[in-house]
């Protein structure tokens, strides 16, 4: 039997009316009564090459299936894996753990890729972690490292807000959580993600562009999530595995399968990594 759901507080965002907000309460509703747990405190979403880190978070409760959670669907790309669980944490709380994300490039849908990061908050989440594989922009970052985002810039032309939906920007990526992960690991860096819209990869000359506007890592998700888990109160961290070097940079053309490649061989330490971050939150 599912323990009693604690009813948001009406100063939540998710108390009141936006797009996907319905969506997001049913989701975490099947969940809660899915796992057993009625408060997941935190939400890891686990992007290509991150998916061993499930295992070394906590001792799994339960697991369900993304396709019998409203709102969410198999994922579509390999690497990614088809569950979310609940995951008891060393201090007896629960962690919600997404096997894969909605990709914008699958449908042009900011507010299904948001999806993922309401029901988290809806389900009593106060802090997310997002993960991905990306390409890497400098050279000395080799294939393989592991990198914190310090900021991002989100060139798909799209958002999960609408409306007069005015939310502050500022310090997106938890100082606070980017500090812990530097006591875990003193040699992360830390770098500006971009991301397009995919789902081709970049060209050279969009590189350059990427570069030029400050960026040290391209992508085709996170930002727009880390938008919406703002606007949803939540606290956002988020990681990147550097799988390639970007077009131009690179001297083999880019392929899917580096990616999954590059994620199995730096699995188990990054893994490590996450695990033990989270384990301090």
């Amino acid at each position: 039997m599912t323990e009693q759901t604690t009813p948001l507080s009406p100063h939540s965002p998710l108390a009141g009316d936006h797009p996907g907000f319905d969506q997001a309460r049913a989701a975490a509703a099947v969940i809660a009564d899915a796992t057993g747990v009625a408060e997941h405190r935190i939400a890891v979403v686990l992007g290509s090459g991150w998916g061993e880190a499930a295992g070394l978070i906590g001792e799994e409760v339960a697991a369900v299936p993304l396709a019998e959670v409203p709102g969410f669907h198999a994922p579509k790309v390999p690497g990614h894996n088809a569950v979310i669980r609940s995951v008891r944490l060393p201090d007896g709380t629960h962690a919600l753990v997404f096997g894969s994300r909605t990709h914008f490039y699958e449908s042009r849908d900011a507010q299904a890729v948001a999806h993922t990061v309401r029901t988290a908050a809806a389900a009593g989440a106060k802090t997310v972690v997002l993960t991905n594989g990306c390409g890497g922009l400098d050279p000395e970052i080799a294939p393989g490292t592991p990198v914190l985002i310090s900021d991002h810039v989100n060139l798909t032309g799209a958002t999960p807000l609408v409306g007069a939906t005015f939310v502050d920007l500022t310090d997106l990526y938890s100082p606070r959580i980017r500090q812990i992960a530097r006591e875990v690991d003193p040699s992360l860096r830390e770098g500006v993600y971009v991301q397009f819209s995919g789902p081709q990869y970049e060209t050279p000359a969009e590189v350059r562009m990427a570069r030029t506007l400050g960026g040290d890592l391209v992508g085709m998700s996170t930002a727009l999530d880390a938008i919406a888990a703002r606007h949803a109160g939540l606290e956002v961290f988020g990681m990147s595995l550097v799988t390639n070097l970007g077009a131009g940079i690179s001297e083999t053309p880019l392929s899917h399968g580096e990616v999954v490649e590059a994620g199995q061989a730096a699995g188990p330490r990054i893994s490590r990594l996450l695990a033990d971050i989270v384990g301090r939150l």
